[in-house]
């Protein structure tokens, strides 16, 4: 009866990340669309939401500790409960860059539109994938996609780059592209931060399921 309700507790705590997931997963995808179509309103929608990403979070922290003073779980228990103290903080940072990019498309909106022919909807698309299949993986213990993810983290890392190539020397030849350029230079580094969190997720899925970690370390 006692495994039975811990279970339970487990299986709460499992929706409840991934709701939160859920909901930053959307914040992610909603930036793209506020970017794109200069949607103030939007904007202010993701900014107005973070709110109920930070209740997540700490609900979800109150949890673990609970289930870690009561019921003092071991191997896989234990090991699942500490990676989802974890992977809470990083998807709570995801949550707080759609923050960063909705505040910086306010900006742009407050500027002359400039077309600078630079599209950073396919850094955001990867960005966006990999946060999905970081989450996908610790529902389904996937070390295989965990480890696919981890390697995805070079790409957008690549799309960073040759952005931040295109938009340095837009600013270079027309000095009036600088605002519009300096903040799809943010938007870019931003992206790439959801990027990193997401490898983070994955890497604490490894973790989680094997009992390795290889955070900052090859993995063979």
């Amino acid at each position: 009866m006692v495994r039975r309700h811990f279970q339970s507790e487990l299986d709460s705590l499992r929706q409840a990340l991934l709701a939160m997931g859920g909901i930053v997963e959307e914040q992610i995808r909603a930036t793209i669309v506020a970017l794109s179509e200069r949607d103030p309103r939007l904007a202010q929608n993701i900014i107005e939401r973070d709110q109920q990403v930070n209740h997540y979070e700490v609900d979800i922290d109150e949890q673990c500790i609970r289930l870690l003073a009561l019921q003092h779980p071991q191997a896989q228990d234990l090991r699942f409960i500490t990676t989802a103290m974890k992977i809470v903080t990083d998807i709570e940072r995801i949550g707080d860059q759609a923050v960063f990019i909705a505040r910086r498309v306010n900006e742009l909106n407050d500027e002359p539109r400039v077309d600078l022919h630079i599209d950073v909807a396919p850094m955001a698309e990867h960005a966006q994938q990999m946060l999905k299949d970081s989450l996908d993986a610790f529902v389904g213990r996937d070390v295989q996609l965990a480890r696919r993810v981890r390697t995805a983290d070079a790409v957008v890392d690549g799309l960073r780059e040759q952005i931040i190539r295109v938009l340095l020397t837009f600013m270079m030849q027309d000095p009036q592209t600088i605002p519009a350029a300096t903040a799809l230079v943010l938007i870019s580094r931003s992206l790439e931060r959801v990027a990193d969190h997401a490898a983070n997720i994955a890497e604490m899925v490894v973790y989680m399921v094997e009992g390795r970690m290889i955070r900052h370390r090859p993995d063979p």
